[in-house]
């Protein structure tokens, strides 16, 4: 049965990014699908776990800003739940500024969230999942700046070209494993990300007004392309980078 490809019972997912937004809703797809989840953040996932089937959901203290955060994370999750079956880097920051004026610390936050920090925890799990020898899923939150420039953001456009990038070389390496990496690039969805944009009249109107759909997306909006890519329906599918943007990059 078709169906069934999309079951996620017995499996484990861990999860970064997971207190709020499109991290909260990846996670309760997962669940939902039947896995359990980790869920790694900087602050505390009291909401989320609410949200989480009973017995669903473990919360990891972690900032992926600091040293070694990788490290801690998976090991938390493994003490937990003994395996990890699906990877989502889904934990990025934005920092918005003129090109004449954006700092070197900018730029090296953004960079360490978005690409290092992934790329070390994507290694340290797809090791994980060689040793299983069960194979695996990983799953990068892009951006449709890794599609576009945008403006104002520099570092955000650079890192999440660099995960659309990364995306490609890993799927190269790991197919041989039966590992599946692949991204999902949102679009312009209701996040802390996108707080300021909403705020703005005239830049939420010109946005809007290039939707197709018409619409900001929500954390929603992306759990059936969570679900598809962590699950046995995508065995095929590898190294790509899908849209989830009501049609923005159509337009």
């Amino acid at each position: 049965m078709i169906l069934e490809k999309f079951d996620l019972s017995g499996k484990i997912a861990l999860v970064t990014g997971a207190n709020t937004g499109l991290g909260q809703g990846m996670c309760l797809a997962l669940a939902q699908a039947g896995a359990r989840v980790a869920g790694a953040a900087r602050r505390g996932c009291e909401e989320t776990a609410a949200l989480m089937p009973p017995g669903s959901f473990h919360a990891i203290l972690a900032d992926l800003l600091g040293p070694g955060a990788h490290e801690t994370i998976l090991a938390e999750a493994l003490a937990r739940y003994g395996r990890i079956d699906i990877l989502v880097n889904n934990a990025g920051i934005i920092r918005r500024d003129d090109i004449a004026d954006f700092t070197e610390r900018d730029w090296d936050d953004v960079m360490q969230v978005n690409l290092k920090a992934l790329f070390l925890l994507s290694q340290a799990a797809a090791r994980q999942m060689i040793a299983q020898q069960s194979g695996g899923k990983i799953i990068n939150i892009a951006s449709l700046l890794s599609f576009q420039g945008g403006i104002r953001v520099p570092s955000y456009a650079a890192s999440k070209s660099g995960v659309r990038g990364l995306t490609m070389e890993m799927a190269n390496e790991l197919a041989p494993h039966g590992i599946q990496v692949n991204a999902i690039a949102p679009g312009y969805m209701v996040t802390n990300n996108t707080e300021l944009l909403r705020a703005d009249p005239v830049r939420s109107r010109q946005i809007l007004e290039r939707i197709p759909a018409g619409r900001w997306g929500n954390p929603g909006d992306l759990a059936g392309a969570c679900v598809f890519l962590a699950s046995a329906a995508s065995d095929y599918v590898t190294g790509i980078t899908l849209p989830v943007d009501g049609g923005w990059l159509a337009r």
